[in-house]
């Protein structure tokens, strides 16, 4: 669905933005990666980023084994570090219902950072139920299931470079 070589390409191009947004901050900007599916899209991100950070890390689960999402959000892994007053950047490898998304947000915010915005690799609008404020964003893409760049399916094909439709 998506090259490597594309994916990179809007990598770069959402760090220069970012890095631009950011430039004039006191302390590191706090890249909030959502585990497991954003780590490599934070990695990759925060070598092109120009500007201080620091790196945190949530886990949440919605899916377990299948394709659709349960609608069920569970905290797995809780912040390490205090983001109060400091400017936060969520890392998200794909947001589709936005359900995973805005519990995240709401429980990021009630950390009171100075600020908290939203990056995300793939948005799906079209399934869209709860909104969420998408501050950097990579592709839109159909409502299809995708495997790859860190999105799994029963915690394979994470490490395939690309984005790839997952075939029944």
């Amino acid at each position: 669905m998506i090259s490597a070589d594309a994916i990179q390409r809007r990598v770069r191009e959402i760090a220069e933005q970012i890095s631009r947004d950011y430039q004039s901050l006191e302390r590191p900007l706090i890249l909030l990666s959502v585990l497991k599916g954003s780590v490599c899209f934070a990695t990759d991100l925060s070598r092109y980023v120009t500007v201080p950070v620091n790196f945190d890390y949530v886990a949440v689960s919605s899916y377990g084994a299948g394709t659709q999402s349960s609608g069920h959000v569970q905290l797995l892994k809780d912040l390490t570090m205090d983001v109060g007053g400091r400017d936060v950047l969520m890392v998200e490898d794909i947001i589709d219902t936005g359900l995973t998304t805005s519990f995240l947000f709401d429980h990021v915010q009630r950390h009171q950072p100075k600020s908290l915005k939203l990056c995300v690799l793939l948005n799906k609008e079209e399934r869209r139920i709860t909104p969420v404020p998408i501050a950097y964003k990579g592709f839109d893409i159909p409502n299809q299931f995708v495997v790859g760049y860190g999105l799994d399916f029963d915690e394979l094909y994470r490490n395939l470079t690309a984005v790839h439709i997952l075939e029944p």
